[in-house]
């Protein structure tokens, strides 16, 4: 037996170091050129609006977006004018990290919790179930049945909770998780049934340490969602000291439009105000923490998708 696995272990190493052919080394070549020149293509746009960020409005306008940064033309006018009140931005920084993680938390466990009951076999409802969920994807009732609900029923107006509760649930999330554990063995399930688990301890502690992957990808689609979302806040709060971040800064960047139409229409002699140039540098503002987060979850983010796609 020793022998045998010292032979396949040699075998093993020679067709790991063998030299490769012609063709495979033209394919490994035109494969690194062209993931190559698609990861170009989804950088270059944000590296555009950072290097649009700073400069100045006069140089956008007249020369559109530069590819190379120049010194003559550049400015933090728009980063002067964004950052002007740090201590708002600073609390709607806070706002949205806050209503982010906690979103988040609770926007995975829901989505795995539903995944795994319709993942179920032995839930005789649970394709009835899922046909309840979908059906909500294809029609709704509107804006207005919607905001009244919220506001005059579950008290929406000025509370966290319009800023967390219309988001916590994506039926998305739920088919992703779905299709993610009717790939795990029911062999776990039924042995931890037979030691006498129910059903609680077998998805606490079975179930989501065998999910990885799958909470990665989840908690990085919810996370995206709740940070980016500006839309609950517009409808449901009032009060500065609750704006998201993204609601902020689309507020300052309106006021600065509207400043400048009055002004051009009026013939009031204005301060040049940025517009071009502010609108670069609020989303380097808006979308900075968010991206530094992808890369720790990006291997576990395409794994769950794989794997939930080869089941689905």
């Amino acid at each position: 037996m020793a022998a045998i696995t010292k032979e396949e272990n040699l075998a093993a190493m020679a067709n790991k170091h063998r030299r490769l052919s012609k063709d495979e080394i033209s394919i490994n070549i035109l494969g690194i050129i062209l993931i190559g020149l698609f990861a170009l293509v989804c950088v270059l746009p944000f590296y555009l609006i950072i290097i649009a960020s700073f400069t100045s409005e006069t140089s956008l306008i007249r020369n559109g977006y530069p590819l190379l940064p120049s010194l003559a033309n550049f400015s933090l006018d728009s980063y002067k004018l964004s950052l002007k009140n740090p201590v708002a931005i600073l609390k709607s920084y806070g706002v949205t990290i806050g209503v982010t993680a906690a979103g988040t938390f609770f926007a995975v466990l829901l989505a795995t919790m539903t995944g795994y009951v319709l993942s179920r076999k032995d839930f005789p409802w649970r394709n009835k179930f899922s046909f309840f969920y979908f059906f909500t994807t294809l029609f709704n009732g509107g804006l207005v049945p919607w905001y009244l609900l919220c506001v005059r029923y579950l008290n929406f107006k000025n509370n966290i909770l319009g800023l967390l509760l219309p988001l916590m649930f994506s039926v998305w999330n739920m088919i992703i998780a779905k299709s993610f554990m009717l790939g795990l063995p029911m062999e776990i399930t039924e042995s931890a049934k037979i030691d006498g688990a129910n059903d609680m301890v077998i998805f606490a502690r079975l179930i989501l340490p065998l999910s990885k992957p799958l909470i990665a990808t989840l908690s990085l689609f919810s996370a995206l969602a709740y940070w980016n979302d500006w839309y609950n806040c517009m409808l449901y709060i009032t009060t500065e000291d609750m704006f998201t971040l993204q609601y902020y800064l689309q507020r300052i960047l309106g006021s600065a439009e509207a400043m400048r139409i009055v002004a051009e229409k009026s013939g009031i002699a204005l301060p040049s105000i940025p517009i071009e140039s502010m609108k670069m540098s609020m989303t380097v503002i808006a979308t900075g923490p968010i991206v530094l987060l992808y890369p720790f979850v990006q291997r576990y983010f395409v794994k769950g998708l794989t794997i939930g796609a080869v089941k689905g």
